[in-house]
């Protein structure tokens, strides 16, 4: 997202609240997933500016959420080998091969290195029939969330089209056709045209257009969060323990450097008496950041485990422990 778009944006929610004047005064939580999660601290902080250099209306900002989101390319992209170490998903003399040869860099690797290259593609060759999304599903036809090439050699079908849908056998259950319906719902024009879009504007919608390339926009969104926790907002992150895509462990790592202060130990978070997932709190000053696993859920977290990520934010939006 260029900086054009990000202040066309900003303007839009500012005249929306001037026009919808009982809303101003709720309290604002900016959220996304995926991408979303370098977008997201850039929303923040251009809010953050708004709300200082006074523009009007004020808005009531608290916090953000990102959930299995991408922050920074190089640390969420390395923490790929290590998960599908950690999930036995490759041999620990493949991990070592890759890890000693490749000096812990699996994203943009240096190409002359022929050792990284060869283990990597051993590596890879263990994954090829691994669905990256949720690692416990069959890899069927990609219907969605599909926004770009993840990094690291691992990439999703370029066909994103109604009839590349691959309907699951009597024995598998694939996930990703729940977005057909999306597809078509999204193409009526009944529909279209009750969301007021204008014929012309769109040719056909699609769940995750491949016209957007994110890989060359926004390498990092790390500094946005260094200077937000010196504000004292109120952060949530989470992330489906079985993406492979977006693996918890990368912001494990930039949560790390942060440099912030364990506030309550990892520990299971329950629903009905049973495990939905494990969390950590960190603070810094007035500033505190929640980090969440959901158990079992894929890429993205919502999708797969509906019931446990309502329960998470419903606590978490009312300041209660998870």
């Amino acid at each position: 997202m260029h900086l054009l778009e990000l202040d066309f944006h900003m303007q839009t929610l500012h005249k929306w609240l001037l026009n919808h004047p009982m809303f101003i005064k709720n309290r604002l939580y900016v959220a996304g997933e995926s991408y979303g999660g370098k977008l997201v601290p850039m929303v923040a902080m251009e809010i953050l500016q708004g709300n200082e250099t006074g523009l009007q209306p004020q808005m009531s900002f608290q916090g953000y959420i990102i959930g299995n989101g991408l922050t920074d390319s190089n640390i969420d992209f390395n923490a790929r080998i290590p998960y599908v170490h950690r999930m036995a998903l490759i041999s620990d003399e493949y991990f070592e091969s890759a890890k000693i040869n490749c000096d812990g860099k699996y994203y943009n690797r240096d190409p002359n290195n022929l050792q990284c290259t060869y283990a990597l593609q051993r590596i890879q060759k263990c994954l090829s029939h691994i669905n990256q999304v949720q690692i416990l599903d069959p890899k069927c036809g990609n219907r969605a969330p599909k926004p770009y090439d993840f990094g690291w050699d691992l990439t999703f079908s370029n066909d994103n089209s109604i009839d590349h849908l691959v309907l699951p056998t009597a024995d598998q259950e694939c996930h990703n056709q729940d977005y057909s319906a999306s597809d078509v719902w999204a193409n009526n024009q009944i529909v279209q045209k009750a969301l007021y879009i204008r014929k012309g504007m769109i040719t056909r919608w699609r769940t995750c257009s491949d016209r957007i390339s994110y890989n060359q926009n926004i390498e990092s969104a790390l500094e946005y969060h260094k200077i937000l926790i010196k504000k004292g907002y109120h952060v949530l992150v989470f992330n489906g323990d079985h993406d492979m895509a977006a693996p918890y462990m990368g912001p494990l790592k930039w949560i790390h450097i942060l440099n912030l202060t364990i506030d309550d130990d990892w520990r299971p978070w329950l629903i009905n008496g049973q495990v939905a997932g494990y969390t950590e709190k960190y603070k810094k000053n007035d500033f505190d950041l929640t980090f969440v696993t959901v158990k079992g859920a894929g890429h993205t977290a919502s999708s797969y485990k509906p019931k446990e990520c309502l329960t998470m934010l419903h606590r978490w939006l009312s300041r209660r422990p998870l």
